[in-house]
């Protein structure tokens, strides 16, 4: 009864902006404008750290497939969102639907992992400069995004078992602009109580050790750079971190404001617009941050691109 139940739905309707109307145009043109800024902006970081080789280290490193993650990130819902934006109606299938939301999950808990990692790397960069190398080596990099991938792919496998294994018998409409867990997980009929447990215990796994553990990486940086003698010591320590700082706080707040809370709690004006600023805006935000308070990638891209726009002289 279960699998029959499950296999009558063959699509979803993705209720999100439908009630818009006509400024569904209007958005369709704001969002697809952000979304090609997101594009150019992340291949900008790609190519710049990819042909500077005073930016492989692995700070930039990191950047780089922090960079690739966000891109797919945003492919995986921006298109289809854009689509339904001009479509009669918002429709996903149903396998679709469940791709959308594996991905989704799993380069969102990559993101927050990777991110993670990054303050760990400013951390030992700071309060151990001199056993950095030996400490963050190439080895350890690639180590360290992998599991960082690995977990948030087997979170996601997870996630989708939770609420795929759910029969749904009483609609079809996502009250939502994607497939995310909580709409998703509305449409069961059955008692979802003990599936959205674990997954906020899945969501405080994902967004709030990690958090901790920045912010205690934090708190001992903080307090190797007041050791600094000099100000100007100071300033360029703080420097370093202040890009990482600001895409943590963006983060893992938008994030937390969603998944940190009870169901009960959700409102789905209110979760659209987070959801919004999470998946259009933030990937947008990241790179423009490491770009504008970052001297070192400012200072490469004009290299990049006075080696490449300057005439050749024959």
């Amino acid at each position: 009864m279960r699998r029959q139940n499950q296999s009558m739905i063959a699509e979803f309707i993705l209720v999100g902006f439908s009630h818009l109307g006509d400024l569904q145009i209007l958005l369709f043109f704001i969002f697809l404008l952000i979304y090609l800024a997101t594009l150019v902006a992340n291949a900008a970081i790609l190519t710049v750290i990819r042909l500077d080789r005073t930016l492989h280290i692995p700070m930039y490193f990191f950047l780089f497939i922090l960079s690739c993650s966000e891109t797919c990130y945003t492919l995986v819902i921006v298109p289809k969102m854009l689509t339904n934006l001009l479509s009669t109606i918002p429709s996903i299938s149903f396998a679709g639907c469940a791709a959308q939301l594996y991905f989704f999950v799993s380069l969102a808990c990559t993101n927050c992992f990777l991110i993670a990692v990054m303050g760990y790397d400013r951390y030992v960069a700071i309060c151990n400069p001199l056993n950095y190398t030996l400490i963050v080596s190439q080895a350890t990099c690639v180590q360290l995004v992998l599991a960082s991938s690995f977990c948030g792919f087997l979170i996601s496998v997870v996630v989708n078992i939770l609420v795929f294994s759910e029969p749904f018998c009483a609609s079809n409409r996502i009250n939502h602009f994607f497939c995310d867990i909580s709409p998703v997980l509305k449409l069961g009929c059955t008692d979802t109580n003990l599936k959205e447990m674990v997954i906020f215990f899945l969501s405080i796994l994902v967004l709030l050790v990690p958090f901790v553990l920045i912010f205690i990486s934090y708190v001992f940086i903080v307090s190797t750079i007041l050791k600094i003698s000099s100000a100007e010591g100071q300033r360029k320590a703080f420097a370093t971190c202040a890009s990482h700082l600001t895409v943590v706080i963006v983060h893992y707040g938008c994030a937390s404001s969603i998944y940190l809370r009870p169901s009960s709690l959700h409102s789905s004006d209110k979760d659209l617009l987070v959801a919004v600023t999470y998946t259009v805006i933030t990937p947008l935000l990241n790179p423009l941050v490491y770009t504008l308070r970052n001297k070192e990638v400012k200072l490469a891209l004009k290299k990049v691109l006075s080696r490449y726009s300057a005439p050749k002289v024959v």
